[in-house]
Formats: structure tokens, C-alpha cells, sequence
């Protein structure tokens, strides 16, 4: 039996009025509450990195800053040493819901050839982002999903999927969506609050947005692999594709609706061939699946020839509460694609919320945790009206930064658990708290816990033969390191 020696401890805390202070964690031969010590087993799921998106609007908030400010901001999130010490990114190929205005890298109808699909538009903005991160990291690797193909290829010839004020689609378009039933279009059905845990989306589109037809699909799956080439020119390494972000939200901006028989015939007749072709160190996985319909999604999954090409699943949103399960099923590992975005607040309680989520990814055995939005100005407001959260808030008039709760709430986390981390341990609503145990490569500990009551608790965690008794305040983040 390995014996565990344990030279040193650090307790870090956090509550909304105490960032990242001194914690308190002491070792003992006894637990402080022997009925509800945590004991770790001896290996589990290994973790392999943390990530974030890179969008034009976090970028346009990173030119609001100082010098001195925007590489304090970039060092931490990037550098090796940093606070959150991302080595993973995503990408988006055309324009998502946080770039300024709908663009796309093919603006000429009929051109089934690609021979006027360029990225000269990213390299004036995402790519100077990316680039940044680069420099503090060199070995960096990202993976790209489409948030909707050029209008051109797609059956509404619209960027969006449904008509609003934010966008200039004819509502008559909506019909679309279901077949003719265009009055049951909602147009907000994905900021839907307080429906988690309900069938999501309510109804399922009735035909994939991109043209079904041999040439569209051909032409789109090949767009991926200039996508690649081209990012590889500016020295960006693109080692995984997903063929769409939230398949299932029906949306006012950047979007595309896909059934499960356009999803299947896709990925494994035009994806999955082109990749192989052309890159086939480039994995293929599902994503990102933003659905809790287990049985739909299985039924992709499961169908024939999407085993032998998809190499994992990415989950966000809705799609969390079936991962774990699917994953068990389909023997394959899966990702969580992105943090939610929240409300715009930056508050107390929008740490908390994504504190809790990370935990969940980690407690389901997600391999790679990637965040939203890194910096947003003011309120996060999008080009299509609506307010997220970031890690790191600017004020557009003064140009100062301010790091959020949020961003507290991803350091517990990503600060100390190492790429190659084995878990050790789950526990779930021990005394109102959530958390992990992780085996770091180089030999570390580490203990996450979040305490969700108001009043002070403390929990015991058996490593070795050593317990750590870590008594947390009450609405507080966690970290231990042995």
C-alpha cells in the first residue's frame, strides 16, 4: 500500500466580501464529523484542461484597458504560472452571438469550390486575441464549432434562425422552423428561466437549416478544412472540430438548427470523410449538445457509422443533466464546451452558480472545462440585446477592470488542478457543500469545496492516512493543497 506523505499545507477562501484570503484546513489522525468524512479511492476520471472561448466583444474589451492592465489580465488567465493557466481554446468559425456583427469567412453564393472562403476578417480581431494567448502560451490548442454555416448554405439564407428586432429576417421565415407552424415559433424559448430540469428544446426543428442537398454539405464540410489550413498559417493549432454549437436553440442570432438525421448524415458521410482526408490528426467529436432529450440524442449517437468517427461529445447547457449517462452507454469521453453565461450581473451570485457548475462537470467526469466569455465591458451586452457574465468586468468609461466573483470561482478550480489530474473523490450536499479531490501529476493534492448554506461547516477529507478537516464560512469557495 502507497503511503502518502504529506509535507505542507495551503487553504485558500473566498466570499463575496473576501477574495481569495487565507483558509482554514488543518491535518488530524481523527475527522472533525466521522459520518460524513470523505474517503478518496485509489484512481478515477483524469482531467486534462481548462479552457475559454475567444469572441471579438471580449477583445473589444480588452482594448479598453491600460497596457499595464490588458497584459496583468492576459498573464493570469494564459501565462503557466497565472491563475487560471488556460491551455485550451475555442473557436468559432463565422461570427457567434459575441462578435460585433454577423460576418462570415464565404460571402459568395455558389461557391461550391471554397475558392473565395478566407479568414480575413478574424485576422483583424479573434485572431489578435488568440495571438496574445499565444505568446504567454505557445502550446496552446483549440477547437472549433460553427455557431451557423454562410447564409448562402442554409435554407432560410439568414445567419439567424428566427425573426426579431435585432435581426432583419422576414418572420414569415419562422415557418420554417416547424414545418409551416410558424405561430408556436418562440423566439426566446433559450432564455427560458426557471424551466432546468424540463424537456429542452419544448419541440424539436422538423428540418435541418443547411440545404441537404450533396454539393452544400460537400462544400460546408470542406470549409472546415480551409477553416484549419488557414489558422494553421497564422500558427494556431486546431486539433478537434464539433459540426454545431447548440444545434437546439432557436435563435435571433448566429444559429443553425440540425434534425438527427441531417446531424448523422453530416458528420459521417461528409465531416468525418473530409477530416480524415485532409487532417487526420484532427479529432471529430459531437457537439456542442446543448439538449437534455436523452433518447433523441442517443439515437445520433447510436446510429449507424457515428461510433467510428466520433471520438467524444461536447456538452453545455441542458445537455449536462444527460452526459454522464450517455458517456457510461457509448463508452466515450466528453467535455463541458462552456460555462453559462449568466445575466450580466458579475455578482456574488453568479460565482456561485458557475462554482457549482464546474463542480458538477467535474463530479459527471468531464476531461476539459471551458469558459464563456473571459472579459466583457459594462453589462456583457451582445449586438442581439442580451446581457452575460465574464470572469473579468470593464468599465467602458474609466477603463478599469474589475475581477468578478466568477473569475474567483474558476481560480479554485483551475489554479491547482493540473492537466493529467486523477479524482479521487466526489461528494455531493455533504452539510450544504459540493466538491472534488484530485491527484495532481507532480504528486499535489487538491480539495475543492463550495459551502452553498449561510453558516459556517466544516467536512473532513481522508488523504492518506491523514484527515483535513476544512471548516469553511458560509457562502464560501474552497481550495486545500497538500
Amino acid at each position: 500500500m502507497n503511503t502518502i506523505l504529506i509535507a505542507a499545507l495551503s487553504a485558500y477562501t473566498t466570499t463575496a466580501n473576501s477574495l481569495w484570503g487565507p483558509g482554514k484546513a488543518e491535518l488530524s489522525a481523527t475527522p472533525a464529523d466521522p459520518g460524513s468524512a470523505v474517503v478518496c479511492a485509489a484512481s478515477g476520471p483524469v482531467f486534462k484542461a481548462w479552457g475559454t472561448t475567444f469572441n471579438e466583444r471580449d477583445l473589444d474589451a480588452l482594448r479598453m484597458v491600460s497596457d499595464t492592465d490588458r497584459e496583468e489580465i492576459l498573464d493570469r488567465a494564459f501565462a503557466p504560472d497565472g491563475d487560471l493557466r488556460f491551455t485550451k481554446g475555442r473557436l468559432t468559425m463565422n461570427a457567434n452571438d459575441y462578435s460585433r456583427a454577423w460576418y462570415s469567412c464565404s460571402e459568395v453564393d455558389g461557391d461550391f469550390e471554397n475558392r473565395f472562403f478566407n479568414i480575413e476578417h478574424d485576422k483583424t480581431n479573434a485572431l489578435v486575441y488568440v495571438k496574445w494567448a499565444l505568446r504567454r502560451n505557445p502550446k496552446m490548442t483549440f477547437f472549433v464549432s460553427p455557431w451557423s454555416p454562410p447564409a448562402w448554405l442554409k435554407i432560410n439564407k439568414e445567419y439567424c434562425v428566427v425573426a426579431s428586432r435585432f435581426n432583419t429576417q422576414d418572420p414569415a421565415k419562422n415557418a420554417l422552423l416547424y414545418s409551416g407552424e410558424s405561430d408556436a415559433v418562440d423566439p426566446n424559448e433559450m432564455w427560458l428561466q426557471g424551466q432546468r430540469g424540463k424537456p429542452f428544446p419544448r419541440r424539436l426543428a422538423t428540418q435541418s437549416y443547411v440545404i441537404q442537398e450533396p454539393e452544400y454539405l460537400q462544400c460546408y464540410a470542406d470549409q472546415f478544412v480551409k477553416f484549419i489550413d488557414l489558422y494553421a498559417k497564422e500558427g494556431v493549432t486546431i486539433d478537434r472540430v464539433m459540426y454545431q454549437n447548440e444545434a437546439y436553440s432557436y435563435t435571433p442570432y448566429p444559429g443553425c438548427p440540425w434534425t438527427a438525421e441531417g446531424t448523422v448524415r453530416f458528420n459521417a458521410e461528409y465531416l468525418a470523410p473530409a477530416l480524415k482526408a485532409a487532417h487526420p490528426e484532427v479529432s471529430l467529436w459531437l457537439g456542442t449538445i446543448n439538449s437534455n432529450r436523452r433518447s433523441y440524442i442517443a439515437q445520433i449517437i447510436g446510429a449507424k457509422g457515428m461510433a467510428d468517427v466520433i471520438d467524444g461529445f461536447g456538452f453545455q447547457w441542458e445537455g449536462l443533466d444527460i452526459a454522464e449517462s450517455l458517456c457510461d452507454e457509448f463508452k466515450k469521453p466528453f467535455i463541458c464546451t462552456e460555462a453559462e453565461c449568466g445575466n450580466g450581473r458579475m455578482d456574488w451570485a453568479a460565482g456561485e452558480h458557475t462554482f457549482w457548475l464546474i463542480c458538477k462537470n467535474l463530479r459527471y467526469g468531464a476531461e476539459e472545462w471551458y469558459n464563456w466569455n473571459y472579459v466583457l465591458e459594462d453589462d456583457g451586452r451582445s449586438a442581439w440585446g442580451w446581457r452575460q457574465n465574464a470572469l473579468v468586468q470593464v468599465d467602458s468609461k474609466t477603463g478599469k477592470a474589475r475581477y468578478t466573483h466568477e473569475y474567483y470561482a474558476v481560480k479554485h478550480y483551475a489554479c491547482y488542478i493540473q492537466p493529467g489530474a486523477v479524482r479521487l473523490a466526489k461528494f455531493l450536499n455533504i452539510r450544504a457543500t459540493d466538491g472534488v479531490v484530485y491527484r495532481n501529476p507532480d504528486g499535489t493534492h487538491v480539495i475543492v469545496a463550495g459551502n452553498f448554506g449561510k453558516v459556517e461547516q466544516t467536512i473532513s477529507v481522508k488523504v492518506g492516512e491523514k484527515y483535513v478537516n476544512l471548516t469553511m464560512p458560509g457562502k464560501s469557495f474552497n481550495t486545500v493543497v497538500l
